[in-house]
């Protein structure tokens, strides 16, 4: 992303938090570390670099609030926040992005930034889904829009019709590997990830990658189903390269009308 934003024309400084990103990564850009609770000194040194526009991008805990020891800014957030602070993951960052807009940033989304990252509807590496797989993907989007009202996960694992995980606060990777635990003989389950009904695609887009692949794999999946210019694929080439190598299908449906 920092790449993509500097080749357009772009300036870049980057929060690294602490214990959830590698500094070692950014090694030629401007950053700091910081941890999660530290908002105040985060929001004061951004101001500092003279920065205007915010993007959210990685894989993180989240933390309880007991264990978060927030600075003044950030304890006043969690006043303003309220009821939020305990809800799901998209309430709870709605709720963010209000209070930094409030402070003067414009959250822009890494689909903006990177090109490509984003599939057209269809079927996007490996062998085309059979009868089963395709019945076993409309389980799964129909089982995601159940829980969508209730902010609870972006993926299930469905096997033969039978759902053997749904995604909650431990994440995609853990599903997989419980989902592993419990596969059944016969043909493999898919991976269905979607984004939740209106949720939040700057902060929260649904995202999945060479570790998503490794993990079906190792579950003995036989596809991963996301939903067409709603999931992520990071690493594109990587992914689908991973994929196709493995035998595992990635296709991409247009949730709302898809039928099997």
């Amino acid at each position: 992303m920092a790449d993509a934003w500097v080749k357009k024309g772009g300036e870049v400084f980057i929060v690294c938090i602490r214990d959830f990103a590698d500094p070692k990564l950014f090694d030629g850009y401007p950053f700091m570390v910081e941890r999660v609770g530290a908002a105040g000194n985060i929001i004061a040194r951004l101001r500092a670099e003279g920065v205007t526009k915010l993007s959210l991008s990685g894989r993180a805990r989240r933390p309880s609030i007991l264990s978060l020891l927030p600075d003044a800014w950030t304890a006043k957030a969690i006043a303003r926040v309220g009821r939020s602070a305990f809800s799901g993951d998209d309430t709870l960052l709605r709720a963010a992005m209000n209070l930094l807009r409030e402070e003067g940033f414009e959250i822009i989304g890494p689909m903006h930034i990177l090109g490509g990252i984003l599939a057209e509807a269809g079927l996007v590496a490996g062998p085309e889904p059979d009868a089963m797989a395709r019945q076993d993907i409309a389980r799964g989007i129909a089982v995601l829009s159940a829980l969508s009202p209730q902010d609870v996960g972006q993926a299930v694992v469905v096997q033969q019709g039978l759902v053997l995980g749904v995604e909650a606060i431990e994440g995609t990777d853990a599903l997989l590997a419980r989902a592993g635990e419990q596969r059944r003989d016969g043909p493999g389950g898919v991976l269905v990830k979607l984004p939740k009904i209106g949720q939040e695609m700057r902060v929260d887009a649904p995202v999945i990658g060479p570790v998503t692949v490794a993990g079906a794999v190792a579950a003995g999946l036989r596809g991963i189903a996301i939903e067409a210019l709603g999931t992520v694929i990071a690493d594109k080439p990587e992914t689908l390269r991973a994929a196709a190598d493995a035998g595992l299908f990635i296709y991409a449906v247009e949730s709302q009308r898809f039928t099997p």
